[in-house]
């Protein structure tokens, strides 16, 4: 079962299920997939269940909404403060060919390993703890609040100090703080994890500046347990035309860890069980366009599809017009 937020012709937000890949049903009167949440929480019932049990209306047609740009990020927070966007890296093995790579560069001592292959290979080791264990904990970032967050089919602002913009598909996890603070996971869906892979090149030290970026999510949020193999494309397009498109995998049977370790390492702070707060966790990806050497431009188009994600998640690429002195004035 997948849901999608839009906006009505009135220009009011709603919740609707995608039914067929074409059409949407809207679900009674929910406003937002968090109210019907908080809502099912109280309730003391599943997401799911809400859903099945809200009133359906006229369907719409899904495409029209598309074009219209009326369909919003899956999640949204009335307050874009107390949503929170964040993210794991070095969690995927990647192709195969990446795999006989990167098991290459591990076959070294303990010395002579960068960083960042010291955190694959704890990764591999102990990221997928039997039992209930907690494994290793991940590579962990943050990258912005509600924000931050950018519609399907909006645009991805790279700021007039960053030295590029490239896409990074993954999978997020969508969750919701009860208000006991404990975390419910309400689903998955398509990422683009926007970054500055130039200023991450030059030290990894600037990782935490070059995931300061916008993202985008959605279109479509996807209900109950992550598969674990799922296979998708991500492509760029300028002018029209397919400039770069490859495969990628995600899924635990494609990852390093598991998504409980993932969650169990993110929310054993305290600080990220508030509740009624709003958590988009991204997953990782091992598939880059920067890898392969694209170098994006101001209008190209990102397109991110998934077997069981619905439709595909478009983002455009644009330029700051202009840069600001943010230097603080004495008072």
């Amino acid at each position: 079962m997948n849901l999608v937020q839009y906006l009505d012709e009135a220009g009011c937000a709603r919740v609707a299920r995608v039914r067929d890949g074409e059409a949407l049903v809207p679900l009674g009167s929910a406003t937002s997939l968090y109210e019907l949440a908080l809502t099912a929480i109280e309730d003391g019932i599943g997401l799911k269940e809400a859903v099945e049990a809200a009133p359906g209306a006229d369907c719409l047609s899904y495409e029209a909404l598309l074009r219209e740009g009326r369909i919003l990020p899956p999640i949204t927070h009335p307050d874009p403060a107390h949503l929170l966007v964040t993210g794991t890296g070095l969690t995927h093995l990647g192709s195969a060919d990446t795999r006989d790579a990167m098991h290459a560069k591990l076959s070294g001592t303990e010395n002579s390993l960068t960083d960042s292959m010291k955190m694959f290979r704890m990764g591999l080791e102990g990221g997928k703890p039997e039992g209930g264990q907690e494994g290793v904990q991940p590579e962990w970032f943050y990258k912005g609040d509600g924000t931050s967050v950018v519609r399907p089919g909006g645009d991805l602002i790279s700021p007039g100090f960053a030295l590029d913009g490239g896409e990074e598909p993954e999978l997020a996890g969508i969750y919701v703080i009860a208000p006991d603070g404990r975390p419910r996971r309400l689903g998955f869906c398509l990422g683009n994890e926007f970054s500055d892979h130039k200023m991450e090149r030059i030290n990894y030290l600037y990782l935490a500046h070059s995931k300061l970026r916008p993202c985008a999510i959605g279109p479509e949020l996807r209900l109950g347990d992550l598969p674990a193999d799922i296979r998708g494309v991500s492509r760029i397009v300028r002018d029209g035309k397919t400039v770069w498109e490859k495969p990628f995998a995600s899924g635990e049977s494609n990852m390093s860890h598991s998504v409980a370790n993932l969650e169990a390492h993110h929310f054993k702070y305290a600080g990220f069980r508030r509740p009624g707060d709003v958590h988009v966790h991204f997953f990782g990806t091992a598939t880059l366009s920067f890898a392969d050497g694209v170098e994006t431009r101001p209008g190209d188009s990102f397109e991110i599809s998934a077997d069981g994600f619905g439709a595909p998640l478009r983002n455009r690429i644009v330029n700051e017009v202009s840069k600001t002195d943010f230097l603080p004035l004495p008072l």
